[in-house]
């Protein structure tokens, strides 16, 4: 199977830069034997049974791009500087995180990028081409300045279109996120609002929830055209044993599960 099996034509008109309002008013593609036919996201209850339990995923949204500067000195007077823009990926350990930096090239091992005054990090290794860099702070000072300076990191087919903005924080978190560590967003999961979960419990469908961290895997293309080459990344994932027990229950009862 190679990458060029994927190609696909999509007209510009139907990149949507913003979300349907309200959330659940977007389409949905319905399969249905070998059919398939166009619906809303708020007729999902009509497609599921009383006994279905539906998986959802709880993870929240870090804003976790970094607009920041590295300054160098040239000839001990002139400043030199560039840009940079960084993903956070991970915490590591206390104030280090792993990030993908863009430009990588222009900043060297040991080089400090300046975010604000404040909010600084320091370049201390390059693996695989991502940076591992520690940051002057950490815990509630560092959530506090990535909320204050940090924007969504939005798909790439939307970020070329426009810059994100604030409404991002907003749009880009499900409104069941509750376990901080995702670099973006589960999209699938934003469709979802508060009315559709009643909708879908009043129908006998019960919910429970899973973790699972998106990691940087959704930023970086697949390079290699034999697709079988291309090196996913690793995500972190969560299951309670409450949910484990939930799911095991509906599959004995005959559900299905979502």
């Amino acid at each position: 199977m190679f990458l060029s099996d994927f190609d696909f034509d999509l007209p510009e008109e139907l990149i949507a830069t913003r979300p349907a309002s309200p959330r659940s008013s977007a389409r949905l593609l319905v399969a249905k034997g070998d059919k398939i036919y166009d619906s809303f996201v708020d007729n999902l209850p009509k497609f599921l049974k009383s006994g279905d339990r539906l998986v959802l995923n709880d993870t929240k949204v870090l804003p976790a791009r970094l607009n920041g500067v590295r300054n160098r000195s040239i000839d001990g007077s002139e400043i030199s500087s560039a840009k940079i823009e960084v993903t956070l990926l991970a915490a590591k350990q206390k104030g280090i995180w792993s990030a993908l930096i863009k430009p990588l090239r222009k900043v060297k091992l040991g080089e400090t990028i300046y975010f604000n005054k404040s909010f600084k990090a320091k370049l201390i290794d390059k693996v695989y081409g991502q940076a591992l860099l520690e940051f002057n702070c950490d815990g509630y000072e560092f959530m506090r300045f990535l909320d204050d300076l940090g924007v969504m990191p939005l798909p790439p087919y939307i970020a070329s279109k426009r810059k994100a903005d604030n409404y991002d924080k907003l749009d880009y978190q499900t409104v069941f996120a509750r376990k901080l560590g995702s670099v973006a967003a589960p999209t699938a999961s934003l469709h979802f609002d508060d009315p559709l979960l009643d909708k879908i419990r009043d129908a006998g469908v019960e919910i429970s929830f899973v973790t699972l961290h998106v990691g940087a895997g959704t930023f970086l293309p697949v390079k290699d055209e034999d697709i079988r080459k291309h090196k996913m990344h690793a995500e972190y994932g969560e299951i309670s044993q409450q949910t484990a027990e939930e799911i095991k229950k509906t599959k004995k009862n005959g559900g299905r599960i979502i």
